[in-house]
């Protein structure tokens, strides 16, 4: 299929019969072994292939974060080059995640009718240009790299759009959320690499450009692979099944009634508060631990570049296994307590940033008198922090019907986006400026470490927006079970006549 021809139909992705894994995981009992070959068929991918295809989009994924922090992992060294205070320092990472905000659901839309091979490939393509272009930038125009920063945005709002409904249209059920799993866990991993790779390369070549002309070509080898390897799966054929299906309600019907919904309303604005502590410390925290070397006299001023490599490599480090720990704890715990509770997923998420917030403060706090410290706070800070990540989208899914969901994953990314990671690092600059009464090294480093308390304050109360949740998750949780349309509603006939279905822009991450 070439990009100009619509497809025929969109990628269901969530359905009733597809979560309760009922009569298909009693059909493939009662068939033998035969019933998992027969689903991957289905997609038109053999098995082995189909793996292939899971672990390129995870390299693929894991190359989106590792260029998106390369540039936190250097960040020292770019106020250094191009002369620059800390709120135009934030508007890095602020450009570049408005950029992937807003281009995200054109993305969206473009992979439920098109094919999405060749679109992650003219993505990845474009990303991987246009980041080799930002290592050029003069030091006389630092708008270039702003311009150059929002670009990439682009490109990557093409993959991360799309990539995960082709995992949706190879696997089903357990297999599937397995794959899904490890597609997530590229995220704090290759997060962490950015700092890593970005540092240790700058110091390397003693030139932080250097940094961004990594992943252009890790980008390039990614794009053979789309084309030669991965295979378009068919859309929704592994997923194929009789009619069954809630009507679908009209756009303005579906928000009334997520208004309503108040879990989902209070855990939303709850995983905004982990998106701005998140966004924050992820551009902040190795130029916030090098000012505190300089500080603690541990380390010389910034002059000639490469000026925290180090501290950029222990962050990443650290960021990598705390993600990991996080994440799987907190899915672990989760399903530990449901069997004691209903309240369970919402209040893992409230203990992780309320047990966050203390760590993370301390962190803070201890920058001015043991670095050793500062790392063990942060470490177990993020930990818990990340504790949340898996467990936000599992609530959506079960407090809000299925008709509903794609505009509520929508709603819910922009929330998060706008209010949390798209303006924290931006803010965290600006108050950092307006607090620093001298140019001296003490106050470019207490500046930057009594704004940055704000991340403090901001997880407990995303903390408190969790408990909210858990007063009202049971009800909401039940009302999405044995929903039934009401004869009154305005009813949206789906135009295949088959089970609802999700767009890409859905799994938005």
């Amino acid at each position: 299929m070439s990009l100009g021809n619509p497809a025929s139909e969109s990628a269901p992705f969530f359905s009733d019969d597809s979560e309760a894994e009922g009569q298909d995981e009693r059909g493939a009992g009662s068939s033998g072994g035969g019933q998992g070959t027969q689903e991957e068929s289905a997609s038109g991918v053999t098995r082995i292939r189909a793996l292939l295809t899971v672990l390129i989009l995870c390299y693929i994924n894991l190359l989106n974060y590792m260029d998106r922090f390369t540039v936190a992992g250097v960040l020292p060294d770019i106020e250094h080059y191009f002369g620059i205070d800390d709120e135009k320092s934030g508007l890095l990472q602020t450009v570049f995640i408005c950029s992937y905000m807003f281009l995200a659901p054109v993305f969206g839309y473009l992979g439920d009718r098109y094919n999405r091979k060749i679109i992650m490939s003219f993505g990845i393509s474009f990303w991987s240009l246009v980041t080799l272009a930002s290592s050029y930038t003069p030091k006389e125009h630092f708008w270039a790299l702003l311009l150059t920063r929002g670009l990439v945005g682009v490109g990557e709002a093409s993959y991360s759009t799309i990539a995960p409904t082709i995992i949706a249209d190879l696997y089903v059920k357990g297999k599937r959320t397995n794959m899904l799993s490890i597609f997530y866990f590229a995220i704090p991993v290759g997060s962490g690499l950015g700092y890593i790779v970005g540092s240790q390369v700058s110091s390397l070549a003693q030139d932080w450009h250097w940094a961004l002309r990594v992943t252009p070509g890790l980008g390039l080898i990614a794009v053979l692979l789309l084309l030669f390897v991965v295979k378009e799966p068919k859309r929704g054929a592994i997923e194929a099944r009789p009619e069954h299906h809630l009507h679908q309600t009209s756009w303005l019907k579906d928000l009334q009634a997520l208004s309503k919904n108040y879990s989902f309303v209070l855990s939303t604005f709850g995983f905004t508060a982990v998106a701005f502590v998140t966004g924050s410390l992820a551009l902040w925290a190795p130029t916030f631990l090098f000012r505190a070397a300089v500080f603690n006299g541990e380390k010389g001023p910034c002059v000639e570049g490469n000026c925290a490599s180090t501290d950029s490599l222990i962050f990443g480090a650290i960021t990598c296994i705390t993600g990991v720990l996080g994440v799987a704890s907190g899915v672990q715990l989760s399903r530990q307590l449901r069997t004691r509770t209903p309240r369970a997923d919402p209040l893992v998420c409230a203990a992780g940033l309320l047990l966050s917030a203390p760590f993370l403060y301390l962190a803070i706090v201890f920058a001015q008198n043991s670095t050793v410290a500062t790392y063990v706070f942060i470490f177990f800070g993020e930990t818990f922090l990340s504790m949340n990540w898996a467990i936000v989208a599992d609530i959506l899914l079960y407090v809000v019907v299925p008709t509903r969901r794609s505009t509520a994953e929508a709603l819910q990314i922009v929330v998060s986006h706008l209010l949390g990671d798209a303006g924290s690092p931006y803010l965290i600059g600006v108050v950092s400026d307006s607090l620093r009464k001298t140019d001296s090294f003490l106050w470019e480093f207490r500046s930057l470490q009594l704004s940055l308390l704000l991340c403090s304050f901001v997880a407990v109360v995303g903390g408190a927006f969790f408990l909210a949740t858990a007063l009202f998750i049971e009800q909401d949780r039940n009302r999405a079970e044995n929903y039934v349309p009401s004869d009154d509603e305005p009813i949206v006939v789906p135009k295949s006549g088959r089970s609802t279905r999700v767009p890409v822009s859905s799994v938005l991450i």
